[in-house]
């Protein structure tokens, strides 16, 4: 994957109550095919992250607050989940903005786990194929998207997964769909 991303910055948008695992694999896989990312954040300082929503883990400083952050200057945003990040997300009106611009211009946004609550609430899913953590199922379906239970699925420009056991395979369609601008719909 190395040097697939160079000059590539990537946006990577989270709360209090990441999920450790979504948060760290997803910027190391972007990093690892050399490019960059920036934790955009609903509060300065740090945000907490935790292991299956339970068991606190690491704390990762924030790089700007994302009501300044310009979507222009990123090529694609990733949307780490756990059950306390995108609900802290969805009820933030910037947080909301921003993804719905990006979706709106086609930026590739790639999302993992409870992250899709961020996109409904953005009203960024219908008419769309994703997965999600099973629980997001009626919320998708309510929303007018298509929910399937799949590693990770392709829809235009998104990316989504249901779980950290997913990572691998988040990780490698999400930098693919990164590096290129086709709108395609693919599953893996």
């Amino acid at each position: 994957m190395r040097g697939q991303l160079d000059g590539h910055r990537v946006a990577v948008l989270a709360a209090d109550g990441v999920e450790q695992d979504e948060l760290v694999e997803s910027r190391r896989a972007v990093e690892a095919a050399g490019g960059t990312t920036e934790l955009l954040s609903i509060a300065p300082g740090e945000v907490q992250a935790y292991r299956s929503d339970i068991v606190t883990a690491d704390r990762f400083p924030v790089d700007l607050l994302v009501g300044r952050a310009d979507l222009d200057s990123y090529d694609g945003l990733i949307l780490p989940g756990g059950t306390l990040c995108p609900d802290r997300l969805r009820t933030d009106d910037h947080a909301v903005a921003f993804v719905r611009h990006a979706m709106h211009i086609g930026k590739p946004v790639a999302a993992i786990g409870h992250a899709p609550w961020t996109l409904v609430e953005a009203g960024v899913v219908t008419g769309r194929t994703l997965t999600a953590w099973p629980s997001l199922r009626t919320d998708i379906v309510n929303a007018g998207g298509f929910f399937v239970n799949e590693k990770v699925v392709v829809d235009r420009n998104l990316v989504t997964s249901r779980s950290p056991i997913d990572l691998p395979s988040f990780c490698a369609a999400l930098v693919g769909k990164f590096t290129q601008h086709p709108e395609v719909i693919g599953r893996f």
